[in-house]
């Protein structure tokens, strides 16, 4: 019979001192104490449930909300309506502010970030003064200053201000504007604006590989442009133009009729763009300038404008460095939209983390779910952003 040397290692000692079963056990330990904790969270849970004759569940979802949401410009709620029917109104809420948002705040964060670039001083100046500004005063304070000076400084219903034709008018409760009516034979003028745009985005990509392969250069914009208009403006007209307007109308002390963007929205959505543009023109700023300068003037040598170097030369090579920090900004102004309870815009923390919260005493299941779908925002935002970043990105020849 052979017996172990008493220098040799046991075999726990043995996997330990293996690189690959080392991991293998620190793995296993961490996802055992991970689940024990989480174990003995969810009992402390339910047994501080139990002493206070709570149980959970979200049964709630069903019951009627019993209050109002005065802006839901998507789907139908009334005080009715169930908890459910309302955290979906929020949800929709929020992600209007979010897309609204992202998108105006793109737009003025590359402008600010061209803008802080110019050789013009005045207007580098301006720039310069404005992002500073912004971006060192608290986000709530901007949504707070803007919302009361909507409501402060516009007038009253009965004083609207009217800013076109007779069919938009501005005042302290909103923005109102002529709703379209949909008419027989408007669903086909919608598959043709969806066909025009397949077109357009196929004669896109055929251009580029004409120009890849011969040089070639089609005007593709104007080319688009005319065919996202042109068939659609025909297809309406065929259909015998399958669109009327709900204009609003001032009867007693607000307008009927027509759509109403409130203060509440605009406020929100206006203060969180300039804000999260002001980070996003220093990331542009950043961007443009990790770019040699030898790319600019070989372009110029070129014969290319300033315009078109840093259309189709400078931008599309300093995107790789613009848009993974962008992704975080577009978290941050979605993740910062929770702030609208403060001005009483109902999103999803004002519906159902704020007023069926309180109503139901389901404080649980109703912070799980607002914080369940900020992220699922939050993660289909990052995996769109990792999807672009991945197709933008330079390929090497």
């Amino acid at each position: 019979m052979v017996q172990a040397s008493p220098n040799t290692p046991n075999i726990f000692l043995r996997l330990w001192r293996n690189e690959g079963s080392r991991g293998v056990i620190i793995q296993i330990v961490t996802m055992v104490v991970l689940f024990a904790l989480i174990a003995a969270i969810a009992r402390n849970v339910v047994v501080n449930l139990a002493e206070v004759g709570k149980e959970f569940s979200f049964a709630f979802l069903s019951w009627p909300a019993a209050y109002d949401i005065g802006f839901s410009p998507f789907i139908e709620y009334t005080n009715q309506s169930t908890h459910l029917r309302a955290a979906v109104v929020g949800l929709l809420n929020t992600l209007l502010v979010a897309v609204c948002g992202c998108i105006l705040a793109s737009v003025l964060g590359f402008t600010l970030g061209i803008m802080r670039l110019s050789s013009n001083w005045l207007v580098s100046r301006i720039s310069y003064v404005f992002v500073e500004f912004m971006r060192n005063v608290p986000v709530l304070i901007h949504i707070l200053a803007f919302y009361a000076l909507v409501v402060t400084l516009l007038p009253p219903a009965k004083k609207a201000i009217d800013v076109g034709a007779g069919a938009f008018f501005l005042s302290n409760r909103g923005f109102y504007t002529p709703s379209p009516v949909f008419e027989p034979g408007a669903g086909m003028v919608g598959i043709v604006i969806i066909l025009a745009i397949v077109i357009a985005v196929g004669f896109k990509r055929w251009a580029k590989q004409v120009q890849d392969r011969t040089g070639k250069a089609y005007p593709v914009f104007w080319i688009s442009t005319a065919i996202i208009i042109a068939l659609p403006g025909i297809a309406f007209l065929t259909a015998g133009m399958p669109l009327s307007w709900d204009i609003p109308a001032l009867k007693g002390f607000n307008f009927k009729g027509g759509m109403a963007i409130k203060p509440e929205f605009l406020a929100l959505c206006l203060a969180l763009s300039y804000y999260t543009a002001c980070f996003i023109s220093e990331i542009v700023r950043a961007g443009i300038l990790a770019i040699s300068r030898g790319q600019s003037e070989a372009a110029h040598a070129l014969g290319l404008q300033n315009n078109r170097t840093l259309q189709l030369v400078i931008i599309p090579q300093a995107l790789r460095v613009i848009v993974p920090p962008l992704c975080s900004q577009y978290l941050n102004l979605t993740k910062n939209s929770s702030l609208a309870i403060a001005i009483g815009y109902m999103d999803i923390t004002a519906t159902i983390g704020g007023i069926s919260l309180m109503q139901t005493g389901k404080e649980m299941e109703t912070m799980m779910i607002v914080m369940g779908v900020y992220l699922v925002i939050s993660l289909a935002i990052s995996s769109f952003m990792n999807w672009f970043n991945h197709r933008i990105k330079l390929t090497e020849r």
